[in-house]
């Protein structure tokens, strides 16, 4: 029969709110082992070992970016959809290192005895020096168990889950731990782990603790790999579909829109535009990561997210400059075919990229007041920064200065404040009709501009496409706006 221990902070731990009668805390953990005169199962990830040692052996992997990329490709595909779901989701990402970055498994050995050293559970590993230690973990035997041994328990048996065996991780630590220790060994012992998961192996043995230890944290596999877009998509605005809705289905289509008609090499310079594309946001991304930076340190009230506290993506300064100087080398080179325009066209964009960081800098250090106005010029850049570069069709004037408008409107209104003045709040702000907007200022731009150029400058397919662009994007709105007319003379 099952004994549990029951403590005050049972609510305080996450995802045991199925399991209130085995959660302990870290002190009646150990009180517990000091007094088992029985066998003990321990579990390894953030209980003996502070983290995770799946996430620590892949981030072992070097090359970083391209094991980065290949863990990408594994999370894109979900393999694990054909072998029990996403408990097996681990099998797939270390397997995929081990067959592809073989060498990791050296790279382990030399590196796990900093690890141990740095994020043993030196308590938990005290009190079980005398006993009777079984570690029982969901952690793959290539990493855990050098790591183990570098741990100073090498003579304890280990039972791990196999690489190459999806069955493990699908029928849980219980399934584990009874084929390697029979079913009466796991009756008489006491089990600590971390993980709710272990609902049924608590259950099972004579005494169960589930603790959260002080310090234990789990840190994802190359957390710190930076490629543009990263801190945006993770940090800035997590969640939001940022990078698609926003940059690649209206920033470039506005780029390629307004610079393919004049090209020589519509593919090369296609390529080119998406080299230049990510070359801007790589140094752009950066002022977003300034602007956390000074309003976590100077602001009162900083409007950061809460993944901010945990990135380390904000501490990379020469990454993002590096895909820069990459990425717009090889775009310019594609869009100048790499021929004597190249090194004028190179220098052009490099003081482009140096004039957008600097603005950015500058913005970043003025009162949230005073933004509205340089804001302007940051979304200028955003949208017509190919400009400065390329040959532009006729339409480029109207269609970047209804980009800026849209842009900048509803953050004039919301910090001015002058929406809440009207009964528009910040939320409302973001939420106004802005692809109508657009769309008006699209028009009433290009009807001022073929006033100056004549009507049939504008009569070609980069104004048509981009008119069809600004509707469909303003679709909605627009129906609503129809629909809620009224005339007040009837």
């Amino acid at each position: 029969m099952s004994r549990v221990f029951r403590s005050s902070d049972d609510e305080g731990l996450p995802g045991s709110e199925g399991a209130p009668g085995f959660v302990t805390t870290p002190e009646e953990a150990l009180a517990l082992l000091r007094g088992c005169d029985g066998p003990v199962i321990l579990d390894l990830d953030e209980t003996l070992y502070l983290r995770n040692s799946t996430e620590d052996f892949i981030d072992t992997a070097r090359p970083r970016l391209p094991a980065f990329a290949l863990l990408r490709m594994i999370e894109l595909a979900r393999p694990w959809r054909w072998t029990g779901g996403p408990v097996t989701r681990d099998s797939w990402r270390i397997c995929g290192i081990l067959l592809l970055f073989p060498w990791t498994r050296l790279l382990w050995r030399r590196r796990v005895r900093a690890l141990a050293a740095d994020h043993a559970n030196a308590a938990l590993a005290a009190a079980a020096r005398d006993r009777r230690v079984t570690i029982v973990t969901s952690g793959f035997r290539p990493a855990v168990a050098p790591l183990v041994a570098a741990l100073g328990m090498a003579d304890r048996e280990l039972v791990a889950v196999r690489s190459f065996a999806p069955r493990d991780r699908r029928d849980g630590k219980l399934a584990l731990a009874l084929r390697a220790l029979g079913e009466l060994r796991v009756r008489q012992s006491l089990v600590i782990t971390d993980s709710a998961d272990d609902l049924e192996l608590l259950a099972k043995a004579r005494r169960g603790a589930l603790t959260v230890w002080p310090g234990a944290c789990f840190r994802p596999a190359f957390a710190d790999v930076y490629y543009p877009g990263r801190y945006l998509s993770t940090v800035k605005r997590p969640g939001s579909g940022y990078i698609r809705r926003s940059i690649l289905q209206d920033d470039l289509l506005i780029w390629v829109l307004c610079t393919v008609s004049l090209a020589p090499l519509p593919a090369l310079h296609l390529a080119g535009i998406g080299a230049l594309l990510v070359s801007f946001w790589a140094v752009y991304e950066q002022g977003y990561v300034d602007n956390d930076l000074v309003g976590a340190k100077h602001e009162h009230d900083p409007q950061l997210s809460p993944a901010f506290r945990t990135s380390e993506l904000a501490r990379h300064r020469a990454a993002p400059w590096v895909w820069a100087v990459v990425t717009g080398l090889a775009g310019v080179g594609a869009v100048t075919a790499f021929g004597p325009a190249f090194p004028g066209a190179a220098a052009i964009w490099a003081a482009v990229l140096a004039a957008v960081y600097l603005c950015f800098l500058g913005f970043n250090r003025l009162d949230k007041t005073t933004r509205v106005w340089p804001f302007a010029a940051l979304q200028l850049a955003r949208g017509g920064a190919f400009a400065a570069l390329l040959p532009v069709a006729p339409i480029t004037a109207a269609a970047v200065g209804a980009y800026v408008v849209e842009k900048w409107v509803p953050y004039f209104v919301y910090r001015t404040g002058l929406g809440a003045r009207r009964g528009i709040g910040d939320t409302e702000a973001w939420a106004l009709p802005l692809n109508t907007i657009r769309l008006l200022f699209f028009v009433l731009l290009a009807v001022c501009l073929g006033m100056t150029t004549g009507l049939r400058a504008l009569a070609d397919w980069p104004t048509a496409a981009l008119f069809g662009l600004y509707a469909f994007k303003a679709r909605r709105e627009l129906k609503r706006i129809v629909a809620g007319a009224a005339r007040i003379d009837r």
